[in-house]
Formats: structure tokens, C-alpha cells, sequence
């Protein structure tokens, strides 16, 4: 009786929109305003989907949570297209930004104690893009992502910035991250335009309200997001299983080894990983629907999904019935955890295509690797994957329980006929020496000016010969004097 008298609350707050009340309830402890319904929703993704634009205002201002998904995987943004309504999609877009913002911020401690600890080093990360469809892989791009990282500072450069409406965006940049007491400066140096972009990043110098002002989203964003299908892309690896590889013919097979730039390496298969796209379109009007036909490229149909497309909520709809509740359904049907709703739900019913595709990861695994996968790299990924979205995806596939060793080289799938493949390269410039980067021989100090003799450096630079902690100094290029020179050009300024 307790439990339905909470959801029969969650049913007050987004079904009859009783704001008051749900301002005086929401001050008090006795309910849990993540609660799941059900149906797997929770109070602001249920009162997304059903429309009700100042039930969620409230539940927003209490702190319900944007980053939530339901029981089908959809997040309370992609719902909140769902529904067609341009001022929903305004307000749950400034919060997401707003949250995404304020927990990036409080992580900030965290990070910066990761880094202090981790030995310093430079790698290389070479993204390379391909496909088993003919000729795409001679359209798709590679990239280094070069890497310094020297106490609590760092620096990556790229020229692929990412993948967005299936293009790819490419320019020079430079991030940098450059950490203090509590705080660090993000710096974002567009070397093509010659503009820094500067970040200061703490809690404590950013007032709540000037915060979630300054994350209210363009009317443009907006149109884009209601005029443009909703697509969600969910790499699935509940039931992922890893295998050694095996080399040579029946009989005299044994477990294969590679090297992998001068590591020696295992080779591990990782099945029964399911890329799962799905695409929902019940929003759109019958011309964006036919603009977004139309303007495929052919690269675009190459990776766009088939159509296997799947009607929802298909049972008829009552005249009395409203936009966000086609079907009628009761209170009492829809929180009575027995009561089967069949193919009814709330929200405007669904049009979805999906494709589902099982994919075989590969890895290269060296269990002698001087660098550390949790201290040194996940740090890194982790600050990279806030506006990245195939260091997200990487991320993501890094933080399972992977073998022993560390990934000098990773093959995973991004969509359903593309693949990432990942080699860490050239760590402390042993491959190709870098003249920013040097390394300090047993007998030098961190900050000792004297070059090592030629002995020392050829020593420094055999591959596979680097164990344990890792020092570096920068040599002619100065990269801590590089931040302050950035600092100095304010934000944006120029180079």
C-alpha cells in the first residue's frame, strides 16, 4: 500500500501537474525523487512523456536528474524531442548542459589527484577508421593524438575533432589542461583561426543561476534537434566474452603474439559484442521526414541503418484520448506492476527503425607495458571524453574487466560498418625522438639542465627498453611556459 501510494504521488506530480503540491513535497525526505515507476520511469521522465511542461520545471529545479534512460534505453532529452514541444526541448537541454557542467566541475579535485600521482610521459594515439564495405575505407580519415602529460598539466593536439550527422569535422587543435590547488584553466587553441578559448573550472567560482543562465540553448539548436531524427547508437556488451587468438595451422595452432610498436603482445578476440542503433521519427512532419531521405550522401547510406522499422503503441486510440496518452491508459493501469499494457504506453506512439549487428573487438594486450591503463591513460580518456564521443565510446570499452596487460592496440566497432582501431605509439619519443620531449637518465634530476650524452640517449630510445616510472622534461619547447603564455591571451584571444 506504501509503494502505490508513492507512485499515485509520482501520477499527481506529472499527470494532473499539481505544482504546489509538488513544491511542498519535494522539501520533504519521505520520497525519493529517482524512484522508478513500474514501467521503469522515473517522476521527470514521466512527466516528459506525457508532456507536462512545469511538472518538469519543478522536478528540474529540485534536482531530478537529465541523465537518466528508461527501460528502453531512451534518455529524458531524446523523450522530450519525442514530443514535439520546442519549449520541453529548451528546458531539458539547458539542464542537461547545466548538470554535465556542475558534475564535470566537482570532479575536478578527483582528476587532478589522479595526475599528480601518475609518473609523467608522452604517447601517441593513432585513430585509424575502417570498414569491411568496399572503398569505404579509403574515405575514412586517420589521426595522432599526441599527448604530453607533466605533473597535474597536460596536453593533447588532434586533427580530427569528431563525427557528427555522419561528417566528419576536422581542424588543428590543441587542448590544455593546466591544474592549480582545487581548480584547473581548460585552454582549446583552434591553431587554424589562431583564437585560444580559456575555461576556468571550479565549483566554487560559479554562481548556480549565472551558471544555468548561460547554458540556455539557441532557438537554432533547437529547430535542429525537432526537425532532425532521433538517433540512439548503444555498444551492448552484458554478455561479452574474451578469447585468446589463436596462430598457425590445424594441429601445430598455439596463442598468437604480435608486436605492437616494440611491445610484445597478446592478441585477445572480444566476442559477442552488439552494436544497437536505433532511429525514431514519430516527431518529424512528413517534409522533414522526406528532407532527411534526400540529403544522404552516399557515404551516409553506406552507414545508415536498415530499415527494419518497428510501430509502437499500436493499439487504437480513443477520440477523447490526449496527444501524449493515445490510449487511454488509467492511473491504476499504469502503476499496477500485474496489470499487462500490451503494446499501450504513454507518449506519442513510437516510430523506430533498428539495426542490430554482433561485432568482434579485438586487443593487443602487453602485461610488461611501462604505462599504467588506470593511473595514466583512463585520467586522460575520462577528460576527453566530455567533448569527445569516440573517447566516450573508447571509454566505455576500456572500463570493462579487460585481461591482464595494457591495450597497445584496440579494434572496436563505432557503427554498424565502421570500426576504430587505436595503437599507442612512440611513448617518450622512442620511436621518432621529439625535441619537446626528453628523458631523464638515473643519474639526472627532473630539472637538470645538462643534455644526456649520446650513449644515454640511444639507450633512451631503443624500443620496448622503457620500465617503470617515466620522466619528462620538456627540452627547447617549454610546455609549462607554454600555458602561461597562453593564459595570458585571455579568452578568446589570439595566438
Amino acid at each position: 500500500m506504501l509503494i502505490f501510494a508513492s507512485y499515485f504521488f509520482i501520477y499527481c506530480i506529472s499527470m494532473h501537474c499539481s505544482v504546489y503540491f509538488l513544491s511542498l513535497k519535494s522539501k520533504s525526505n519521505w520520497h525519493d525523487i529517482e524512484m522508478l515507476d513500474p514501467r521503469g520511469r522515473t517522476p521527470l521522465e514521466l512527466a516528459v512523456s506525457l508532456g507536462n511542461l512545469e511538472s518538469a520545471r519543478v522536478l528540474l529545479r529540485h534536482n531530478a536528474s537529465v541523465g537518466q534512460e528508461n527501460a528502453n534505453g531512451w534518455t529524458v532529452l531524446q523523450e522530450a524531442v519525442s514530443t514535439g514541444d520546442p519549449e520541453m526541448v529548451q528546458l531539458i537541454l539547458q539542464y542537461r548542459d547545466y548538470q554535465r557542467a556542475t558534475q564535470r566541475l566537482a570532479g575536478i579535485p578527483e582528476l587532478l589527484n589522479k595526475l599528480r600521482r601518475a609518473p609523467d610521459f608522452y604517447v601517441e594515439m593513432k585513430w585509424e577508421f575502417t570498414s569491411w564495405v568496399p572503398l569505404v575505407s579509403k574515405i575514412c580519415p586517420s589521426d595522432v593524438y599526441r599527448v604530453w602529460k607533466r605533473g597535474e598539466n597536460l596536453r593533447v593536439d588532434t586533427t580530427l575533432l569528431g563525427f557528427e550527422h555522419m561528417t566528419w569535422q576536422r581542424g588543428r587543435r590543441s587542448y590544455i589542461f593546466k591544474g592549480e590547488d582545487e581548480n584547473a584553466v581548460v585552454m582549446e587553441v583552434d591553431h587554424d583561426k589562431q583564437v585560444v578559448y580559456t575555461e576556468t573550472l571550479s565549483l566554487a567560482l560559479h554562481e548556480p543561476e549565472l551558471m544555468l543562465a548561460a547554458m540556455q540553448p539557441s532557438e537554432e539548436h533547437v529547430a535542429s534537434r525537432l526537425t532532425s531524427p532521433i538517433v540512439s547508437t548503444h555498444l551492448d556488451t552484458k554478455n561479452i566474452a574474451f578469447e585468446r587468438n589463436k596462430s598457425g595451422i590445424w594441429g601445430w595452432r598455439s596463442e598468437k603474439m604480435e608486436v605492437i610498436s616494440g611491445y610484445e603482445a597478446k592478441v585477445y578476440s572480444a566476442s559477442n559484442v552488439e552494436l544497437i542503433t536505433k532511429t525514431r521519427t514519430e516527431h518529424l512532419s512528413d517534409q522533414d521526414k522526406t528532407r532527411n531521405k534526400g540529403s544522404k550522401t552516399p557515404f551516409q547510406s553506406f552507414l545508415g541503418i536498415a530499415q527494419q522499422h518497428a510501430a509502437q503503441n499500436g493499439a487504437p486510440v480513443l477520440q477523447s484520448a490526449s496527444p501524449t496518452n493515445p490510449t487511454s491508459i488509467t492511473p491504476e493501469e499504469y502503476f499496477d506492476p500485474n496489470f499487462n499494457l500490451e503494446s499501450r504506453n504513454i507518449g506519442r506512439p513510437i516510430e523506430m527503425s533498428s539495426k542490430v549487428q554482433r561485432f568482434k573487438a579485438t586487443l593487443w594486450l602487453c602485461e610488461d607495458h611501462p604505462l599504467s591503463l588506470v593511473e595514466q591513460v583512463t585520467p586522460i580518456i575520462d577528460l576527453m571524453a566530455i567533448s569527445n564521443a569516440h573517447f566516450a565510446k573508447l571509454r566505455d570499452f576500456i572500463t570493462l574487466k579487460l585481461p591482464p596487460g595494457f591495450p597497445v592496440k584496440i579494434e572496436i566497432p563505432l557503427f554498424h560498418v565502421l570500426n576504430a582501431r587505436i595503437t599507442f605509439s612512440n611513448l617518450c619519443g622512442c620511436d621518432e625522438p621529439l625535441s619537446s620531449v626528453r628523458i631523464c637518465t638515473p643519474t639526472q634530476s627532473p630539472g637538470s639542465s645538462e643534455e644526456p650524452s649520446a650513449g644515454a640517449e640511444a639507450a633512451s630510445n631503443t624500443k620496448g627498453k622503457i620500465k617503470g616510472q617515466i620522466k619528462i622534461i620538456p627540452n627547447k619547447i617549454e610546455l609549462c611556459q607554454l600555458f602561461a603564455n597562453l593564459l595570458c591571451l585571455g579568452s578568446p584571444g589570439k595566438i
